[in-house]
């Protein structure tokens, strides 16, 4: 009998003990604490006193109020920014393999020298509306819708064909060859088979030159 209370009370000595060290590191932990908790304070006092005048107390349940009517509206916020992260989701692969691409083709379009025929095209604009009116270009417009016109009936094969010989023969065709020519040298030049033709061609574009006067 007296084993079993010699053994509670060695158990209740340390029990006593155990709340004793404890009760000991908590003044400890409180006394460390103790000096950062009062600068804490007084640095959120020092705070608080820099925006007294910009800030109430009333502010706060404003802002309450003012988030609790506008739940709604945060919530189809944050609905509709889940979808741009979803899209930006979807499309960012995509960007990887298509800004490579793109790159590519710009690059490819500035060595063809596509960007500076444009850079020239506005320069002349530039220059056609320092030198002109717009009533100018607008007549200047008619003609050259009128000379499209004119480029579309010279653009059938047998129009190119006729212009490509008459752009060889000049080239081909040297002046300085020719001589003074009188009846008798017409006479004899009639002689050459090209010479007939060339007669021939004469007399086929002077019947048809007729027919612009009437």
């Amino acid at each position: 009998m007296e084993e079993q209370v010699l053994k509670r009370i060695e158990g209740m000595e340390q029990q006593l003990k155990y709340l004793v060290d404890s009760s000991r590191g908590w003044q400890e932990l409180k006394h460390d604490l103790t000096p950062i908790i009062h600068d804490a304070f007084k640095t959120l006092m020092k705070e608080f006193g820099d925006v007294e005048a910009g800030f109430q107390l009333e502010d706060i349940f404003a802002l309450l109020k003012r988030l609790l009517r506008s739940i709604k509206n945060l919530t189809y916020l944050l609905e509709q920014m889940e979808n741009i992260i979803d899209l930006w989701q979807t499309i960012e692969p995509l960007l990887h393999s298509a800004v490579p691409k793109g790159i590519e083709f710009l690059d490819e379009m500035d060595q063809k020298g596509v960007f500076r025929m444009y850079k020239a095209m506005v320069e002349v604009r530039g220059k056609m509306a320092r030198a002109y009116t717009p009533e100018d270009i607008e007549v200047m417009g008619d003609g050259f819708v009128s000379m499209l016109g004119l480029i579309k009936k010279i653009s059938t094969p047998q129009a190119r064909e006729m212009l490509e010989k008459m752009a060889d023969l000049m080239t081909t065709m040297d002046l300085s060859e020719c001589k003074e020519c009188g009846p008798l040298g017409l006479v004899t030049g009639m002689s050459s088979k090209e010479a007939r033709k060339g007669l021939g061609v004469m007399l086929e574009l002077t019947k048809n030159l007729g027919k612009l006067s009437g």
